[in-house]
């Protein structure tokens, strides 16, 4: 047996529930212990696809670095936000007196709170099961971890103020944000009411504005936009003159930076503060600069007896989003 079949298999050993189901000569029981260990294996395997399971639409673990550095017995962790500062210059021979280049850090401390689903199986549960020689079904084991990662993903994006967790989008992060130009007829400034001029200098004056303010030190390589935004960029050509898209002519003359798609920040998502607005992020992809740090990851605890049915506690700790370097980054809402 492995660990987590283990687990199962000495909980289960305790509870007096499955003895019952020796009763029934339809289950195929020979005695209780066959029904732990025959219970055990199967929880193994739904436990297993659990683990396995992966949610593409949840994307705030897929772009940004993720962390899980800090112990999951910790209660907060604190973490320094820098700004460069100090400068170079020449100097002579036998100079005691160098330039000063240092960091200058504040520290933050957030808390790291706990998340938890679950999921069960009843006695009817395992004795159909049983009967009808199927497994039990995963999907239950895999709707807990899908609510669990779905919070993560919502807490990476926009924290969460009432628990004092920050996101990449929150208000409170010290991250710049810079507000695109309107249009010509000064309606409107989502890239779908402008030309491709006006869009190419939309990106423009983003990634000059960043630079200005770190004096060129923060150099990004990653612009995260709305999958709707994206699929305009890919698919609307360069000019009317040209067959290529403004995502082609952007991705051959910015060589350094990949785009990626992330459906959290168009205006109608859950996860986007910025409400009625698509927004474009604008990053390091580098965990030196941030990360999103979770202690502990979904989690699987033994089940536990209850009354007729067994549940399946799950649990995860996160701490949100850790930005070291503040102007790393650059958030440029109502694209």
């Amino acid at each position: 047996m492995n660990n987590i079949m283990t687990d199962d298999y000495f909980a289960l050993r305790q509870s007096s529930a499955l003895a019952g189901l020796t009763a029934d000569k339809g289950t195929r029981f020979d005695s209780a212990e066959d029904a732990v260990v025959w219970f055990s294996r199967e929880l193994d395997d739904v436990k297993a696809k659990t683990y396995d399971r992966q949610y593409p639409e949840l994307n705030a673990l897929r772009i940004f670095p993720v962390s899980s550095s800090v112990n999951p017995g910790a209660e907060t962790t604190t973490y320094y936000a820098y700004d460069i500062t100090g400068m170079a210059d020449f100097i002579s021979n036998y100079s005691d007196d160098l330039p000063r280049a240092d960091v200058f850090g504040e520290p933050q401390t957030v808390d790291i709170r706990p998340l938890g689903s679950s999921y069960q199986y009843s006695i009817q549960d395992i004795r159909a099961s049983r009967y009808s020689g199927k497994s039990l079904d995963a999907r239950r084991g895999e709707a807990a971890r899908k609510f669990i990662d779905r919070l993560i993903n919502r807490i990476a994006w926009c924290g969460d103020k009432k628990r004092g967790l920050r996101g990449v989008l929150s208000d409170n992060n010290n991250v710049p944000i810079w507000t695109p130009s309107s249009n010509a007829d000064d309606t409107s400034t989502k890239f779908t009411d402008k030309t491709p001029d006006e869009i190419l200098a939309d990106f423009s004056g983003a990634l000059q504005y960043m630079s200005a303010q770190t004096n060129g030190v923060e150099v990004p390589d990653t612009i995260a936009i709305d999958q709707a935004t994206y699929i305009y960029l890919a698919t609307t050509p360069r000019s009317s003159l040209s067959d290529t898209t403004i995502l082609k002519w952007l991705q051959d003359n910015l060589p350094g930076i990949t785009f990626e798609r992330a459906g959290e920040l168009s205006s109608s998502s859950e996860y986007n503060p910025f409400t009625g607005q698509n927004v474009m992020v604008i990053y390091k992809n580098d965990p030196d600069k941030l990360e999103i740090e979770i202690p502990l990851m979904f989690n699987q605890l033994p089940a536990e007896p209850r009354n007729l049915a067994f549940v399946v506690n799950c649990e995860a700790r996160i701490a949100g989003a850790i930005i070291y370097y503040p102007f790393s980054m650059l958030i440029v809402p109502g694209i």
